[in-house]
C-alpha cells in the first residue's frame, strides 16, 4: 500500500451548492464523508469516506486547500483521529482494522488494532498512551501500539455508534440508545449508564471541555445537553437544529456536519452519475454563535 498525492489544486467558483460562499475543499471524496479531523499541531485536515479512502489536505492561511496525500482501506472508512503529536493519523472502518498513518514523516500505514466487526469510533488517549477503538462487534478495546493484542476490552450492550473522550471522561453511545460513561482511571468499569434523552438513533457525542457533561446528537435533528452530576439535572435541555421547512437532517457531528445523500428519501432518488460530495471551511460570524432570545412556540417537532 502506498501513499499518493491526489487531485487538482484549482479551486472552483462558488455555485448553488455553496450559498454561504464558504471555502470549498478541492478534490473532495467520491462518496459520503464519514469523518473530519484537524491536526492538533498544524493546518492539516483529514477526511475519511465511504470510497475506502483517507485523504489529507493542507489548509493555507487564505483558507484554500492543497491535497497532500491519500491512503486506502479495503472497505469503507468510518472514523479518524490524530495522534497528539500531530505526526500520525489513525483511521478505522468496515475492514475491521485500525491503521496508523505516519503522515508527516512519509511512512507507510500499519495495522494497529483489529475487531470482529467494523470499527466505528476511535480515540487516541495521550494521558494513557493508548488507542481506544469502538466497534459494531459490541466492544471497546484499548491498544498499546507496541503490542498486537489489546491491553483491555470492555463488553457493550450493543454496537458502538459514537464515542467521545476527554481524559478521564469517556462517553460511549450504543445502538440500543444507551449512553455509557467511563472514568478512564478505571477504564473497564462503567461509571454510569443512562438512556439517551433523545427518542431516535444516536449519531454523535461530544464531551464538555470541563468534563462535567456531554452533548448528544441524533438522526432527528436534535441535540441534548447532559450533565454528569444529577444535582445539575435542571440544566439539561435539548434543542432542534439542521432543519429546513419540512426536511429534518441527522446531526452527524457536533463539531462538523458532513452531509451525503439522505437515504431516507429512498435509493431510487440517488443518482451516482450526478451526485457530488463537498467539504466546506466556513468562517463563523459573530451573529451565528451569539445567544439568541428564546421565543414561545405553539408546538414541538
Amino acid at each position: 500500500m502506498t501513499s499518493t498525492a491526489f487531485g487538482s489544486t484549482l479551486a472552483g467558483a462558488a455555485a448553488a451548492h455553496n450559498p454561504n460562499k464558504s471555502v470549498e475543499v478541492v478534490s473532495p471524496p467520491n462518496d459520503g464523508v464519514s469523518s473530519l479531523s484537524f491536526s492538533p499541531k498544524a493546518n492539516y485536515l483529514v477526511a475519511t469516506s465511504w470510497d475506502n479512502q483517507v485523504r489529507c489536505w493542507e489548509v493555507q492561511q487564505s483558507g484554500s486547500t492543497v491535497p497532500k496525500a491519500a491512503i486506502g482501506h479495503e472497505q469503507p472508512v468510518l472514523c479518524s483521529a490524530w495522534k497528539d503529536d500531530g505526526m500520525s493519523v489513525f483511521s478505522g472502518g468496515c475492514d475491521r482494522q485500525a491503521k496508523m498513518w505516519p503522515l508527516l514523516s512519509g511512512g507507510q500505514p500499519q495495522t494497529v488494532a483489529m475487531h470482529e466487526g467494523p470499527i466505528s469510533q476511535l480515540a487516541w488517549i495521550p494521558e494513557m498512551n493508548v488507542l481506544a477503538t469502538g466497534s459494531w462487534d459490541k466492544t471497546i478495546k484499548y491498544w498499546d501500539l507496541r503490542s498486537s493484542n489489546p491491553v483491555a476490552s470492555v463488553q457493550l450492550p450493543e454496537r458502538c455508534y459514537a464515542m467521545s473522550v476527554k481524559h478521564p471522561l469517556m462517553v460511549v453511545a450504543t445502538a440500543d440508545r444507551n449512553i455509557i460513561v467511563y472514568n478512564l482511571q478505571n477504564p473497564q468499569a462503567e461509571y454510569k449508564r443512562i438512556p439517551s434523552p433523545l427518542k431516535l438513533q444516536t449519531r454523535c457525542l461530544a464531551t464538555f471541555p470541563d468534563k462535567q457533561g456531554y452533548l448528544v446528537g441524533s438522526i432527528e435533528g436534535r441535540v441534548a445537553v447532559q450533565h454528569l452530576d444529577d444535582s445539575h439535572a435542571s440544566k439539561n435541555f435539548t434543542f432542534k437544529c439542521h432543519r429546513d421547512q419540512n426536511d429534518i437532517y441527522a446531526v452527524n457531528s457536533i463539531n462538523f456536519h458532513p452531509v451525503s445523500y439522505d437515504w431516507s428519501k429512498g435509493a431510487e432518488n440517488h443518482n451516482p452519475a450526478t451526485a457530488k460530495n463537498y467539504i466546506f471551511l466556513h468562517a463563523t460570524q459573530d451573529s451565528e454563535v451569539k445567544a439568541k432570545s428564546r421565543t414561545a412556540t405553539g408546538s414541538k417537532r
